[in-house]
């Protein structure tokens, strides 16, 4: 038991039929029966209930007068999703209801919870462990499939399993080096096996590097995978982004230097959420306000995975160098607009081409031109959607991101990235450590450090900071 405030929040979104306030803490049985009566006379107070059952009946004021008809679902410590005893109250979806129901709780003596709150007293009581209370929020707030099942998948544990695993290896082989120590009057004496422990280490750096790697992938699949949309004033760039949102969201007009600043949205491809970036035009220009527009076109340029450049002409020599200087390490799509204006169709299958097989803007002198930076081109007509699914299919395999299922481990997370880089980089001074012959305290302080860091993930063993618990949790919905 804990002197923690009784809480509670309502959990559920305006405008649906049904809306749910969520209730925890001591004496959450005990206030929210203050506000409840049973239907039946005979029926049981809260209080006498078995935890898992739900009883029907109204809520009422101070003045008896009814607030509404509701089902009440009890929960007892330790047997629920905080910890703690708790209630959640099932009433109409009202937004006058969920705010009265609210008040007379407070009135009798809970507290408003703050975001996070809930979730944060589930860690705070064993319920989970850090990074499982992280995923509640990405669960939350997943748009698609791979990030649900990303989610999912570190909720359920998996990823923590895996730390787990790593840090009891890591403890065996502290506790004999330390040992050692207690022996270093002994120095022939040498508890740790030196070969075992270098195996060792070494398929756990192989094992870090992997989850380390994976951040790449869950990065994207979280936040969105940026796509830059590039080329000359008036080539199309903001029909093309209003097509593949399928909303109007940029201004079309044939004046050239419409779009002086980035517009950006998200939309979903095959499940796969990628961010579009409509850029300024790339031209010559006087114009202070539209250079400023240009240079953010080439920050954009540098923030993108993938590029596609927009042309409606043969590009000359200097626009195809300038081009190619910025896409380095990254995917690019040559898309050949309007051609419409050329009298030219094509088929589904010839719309898009490969360097080897191209024809027309695609030719050997564009190939050789951009050689090495592993381009693809497609014709479109951005004015009559002419394509546009050959370029979405592009875009994917682009994209490069491999099938996720629920049992993958994929790290999202940037702070859990950081962690198991700093975890990798203590664990590679022990390698490096036994390659030279250093002694076995040096060892052991470099992995207790590696447990150290890992245990910064799940909050396992350690004191974890009241600034870290608040840029965790703040970044929840409040009632979760």
């Amino acid at each position: 038991m804990n002197n923690d405030p009784t809480i509670c929040a309502i959990a559920t979104a305006q405008g649906g039929a049904i809306g749910i306030i969520r209730v925890s803490g001591n004496e959450a049985i005990e206030i929210t029966e203050k506000i409840f009566s049973p239907a039946g006379k005979a029926d049981r107070q809260l209080h006498d209930r078995a935890p898992y059952s739900i009883a029907f009946g109204r809520i009422t004021d101070g003045n008896g007068e009814t607030v509404d008809e509701v089902l009440v679902s009890v929960f007892r410590a330790p047997h629920s999703y905080t910890g703690e005893d708790s209630t959640e109250i099932s009433c109409h979806g009202s937004a006058y209801i969920l705010q009265r129901v609210m008040t007379l709780l407070i009135e009798n003596g809970c507290a408003a919870a703050g975001p996070g709150e809930f979730t944060q007293r589930a860690f705070l009581n064993g319920k989970m462990d850090l990074s499982q209370a992280e995923a509640v929020a990405d669960l939350i707030s997943s748009t698609n499939k791979a990030t649900h099942d990303m989610a999912l998948s570190q909720l359920k544990g998996h990823f923590s399993n895996e730390l787990s695993d790593l840090r009891e290896h890591l403890l065996k082989l502290t506790s004999l080096l330390e040992l050692e120590l207690d022996f270093s009057d002994h120095e022939e004496l040498e508890f740790a096996d030196r070969t075992e422990l270098y195996a060792l280490a070494n398929d756990i750096h192989q094992r870090l590097v992997s989850l380390i790697h994976s951040f790449e992938i869950g990065n994207a699949l979280k936040n969105g995978i940026p796509v830059a949309i590039v080329g000359n004033t008036n080539v199309g760039k903001s029909t093309l982004l209003n097509l593949l949102l399928h909303e109007e969201k940029a201004i079309v007009s044939d004046v050239h230097g419409t779009t002086r600043d980035f517009i950006e949205d998200s939309t979903i491809i095959n499940g796969i959420q990628f961010r579009f970036v409509d850029t300024a035009g790339i031209r010559d220009t006087d114009d202070v306000v539209e250079s400023i527009g240009i240079e953010r076109t080439y920050q954009k340029l540098q923030e993108a995975k993938i590029v596609l450049w927009l042309i409606d002409r043969q590009p000359t020599t200097a626009e195809i160098d300038d081009i190619k200087e910025h896409v380095d390490g990254k995917r690019l799509i040559v898309v050949r607009n309007k051609i419409d204006k050329s009298g030219e169709t094509t088929s589904a299958d010839e719309s898009v081409k490969t360097p080897s097989a191209a024809t027309g803007l695609a030719s050997d002198w564009l190939s050789d031109s951009l050689a090495g930076t592993g381009y693809k081109t497609v014709d479109i007509s951005a004015k009559y959607g002419t394509n546009i699914p050959q370029l979405e299919q592009l875009i994917v395999e682009a994209a490069d991101i491999p099938q996720i299922s629920e049992s993958d481990i994929v790290i999202p997370s940037a702070r859990h990235y950081s962690a198991l880089l700093r975890a990798d980089e203590c664990l590679q001074r022990v390698i490096d450590s036994m390659n030279i012959g250093l002694s076995g305290d040096l060892l052991a302080e470099d992995l207790r450090m590696v447990i150290e860091h890992l245990a910064d993930i799940t909050g396992e063993e350690r004191i974890t900071t009241e600034e870290t618990l608040q840029k965790i949790f703040r970044e929840f919905c409040i009632g979760k």
